[in-house]
């Protein structure tokens, strides 16, 4: 089986030796993911943003990490694992990073992530990869609890049972000399349709990928009840006839993993020789949905309405609309009419740099969604790191700008460990300056 390699966001990997605080990765292995980056760029795909290629004197060759997080798989079963970078008051262990990491991806909407059940894993034996098939183990078993679905299909056989229509092109080709036969066409209702055939095809897949003892297992329980399924041998053409509808639902998130695994669709998609697929997540992506997630827990749903990417204001409104507004996170309190306007931004500040780090042009944006939205408060938040000085779990400064015109700009800091009472932390300085 082959072995995981282990960086977080901004870390880095040498080619066949350790050094200066990189990782050591086997020249194979280095070479594929150089390869990866090279066939990819220009091609109006991402890879250069997920990872940087660089040479220092004396080291050679550097590939880092950016702000993507993920599992990378290769053909010869090596994986590439980059989790987030976060900092926690209390100390993050690998268990604990995974954890969240696996609480983001729930969070993302029309994914399979959603549904992830963490009582049944074992995140301290398990790369995230096997994190993963380990979801996709469990939606399965679920599926054969209730009994795989069935339908009518339409076989063509050479047999000597008469049944169905004959087909008298074929029976004359085929059966010229054997009266005993009749090629026939038929419908026969079982379960060798699309859906279980896509399903048999990931299985067979990760039963050769998956170095977890309890996966290959359970895998292998589970094709006993796919016996007489035959594999999907066209992916893209099978997963075209695929109509979710009541009677189906019950696949719907076993078919989204599906898709993940055989066509390598998460929020990207690379192309490389000796790359199986690639499972990378922007961590933008997922600091804003998760934070709009437990913005939905905090805050009482009779009371607030929240919306992610809100597109209801342009910038300029004559002589027509122009330039749409899309804040990361708009509260509206429904009694009092009352906005907020959130920013999420996955940025390390620090209390070194000028404005702690803050980009111009984001202030400008929250400058402009105040005005637009006649918010009551605009807030920056900002993950919650050792770079900004902290007194009993928080900063103990005010971070605030604001403008003799009226507008107002708070900046916040979320612990993703605790991050509930953070955001109720947050929330309530709101209250207390408007």
């Amino acid at each position: 089986m082959g072995k995981t390699y282990q960086i977080t966001e901004y870390g880095s990997f040498t080619r066949g030796k350790e050094r200066s605080g990189c990782t050591a990765l086997p020249a194979r292995t280095f070479d594929a993911l150089e390869n990866l980056i090279l066939s990819n760029s220009g091609e109006g795909t991402e890879a250069l943003e997920l990872m940087g290629l660089t040479a220092r004197k004396g080291i050679g060759k550097i590939i880092t990490a950016r702000n993507y997080v993920g599992v990378i798989a290769m053909e010869d079963g090596t994986t590439i694992e980059i989790l987030p970078k976060v900092y926690s008051a209390q100390g993050e262990s690998e268990e604990k990073v995974k954890g969240l990491l696996v609480r983001m991806l729930q969070s993302l909407k029309n994914a399979p992530y959603k549904r992830m059940q963490m009582t049944n894993i074992d995140v301290k034996k398990m790369n995230v990869l096997e994190i993963f098939i380990r979801m996709f183990v469990d939606e399965v078993f679920r599926i054969v609890k209730h009994g795989l679905k069935s339908n009518y299909e339409t076989v063509r056989s050479n047999g000597n049972v008469f049944k169905g229509k004959p087909v008298f092109e074929e029976h004359v080709k085929r059966n010229y000399t054997r009266r005993d036969r009749c090629f026939m066409e038929y419908d026969e209702f079982n379960a060798n349709r699309v859906e279980n055939r896509l399903i048999k095809a990931t299985l067979l897949y990760l039963y050769r990928s998956t170095s977890s003892g309890r996966n290959r297992n359970d895998i292998r329980t589970l094709l006993e009840s796919f016996a007489d399924v035959d594999e999907s041998r066209n992916y893209a053409g099978d997963f075209s006839k695929i109509r979710i509808d009541r009677n189906m639902k019950d696949y719907e998130t076993a078919l989204d993993w599906c898709r993940v695994f055989l066509t390598g669709k998460s929020f990207t998609s690379y192309q490389g020789s000796e790359v199986a697929f690639a499972l990378l997540f922007p961590m933008e992506t997922l600091f804003e949905s998760y934070i709009a997630a437990q913005l939905r827990r905090v805050l009482p749903r009779d009371e607030y309405s929240i919306t992610v990417q809100d597109r209801r204001h342009h910038l300029f409104d004559e002589p027509r609309k122009r330039f749409r507004m899309r804040p990361d996170i708009v509260i509206r309190n429904r009694k009092t009419g009352q906005v907020r306007v959130m920013d999420t931004k996955w940025k390390v500040l620090s209390e070194t740099k000028p404005d702690f780090g803050i980009s111009q042009a984001d202030m400008y944006q929250m400058y402009a969604y105040q005005k637009k939205y006649d918010a009551e408060d605009v807030t920056l938040l900002y993950p919650f790191t050792d770079k900004v000085r902290t007194t009993g779990g928080s900063h103990d400064r005010e971070i605030e700008y604001n403008s003799h015109d009226g507008a107002r700009v708070r900046v916040e800091f979320v612990d993703l460990f605790n991050v509930k009472e953070s955001l109720r932390d947050t929330l309530g300085e709101a209250e207390r300056s408007v």
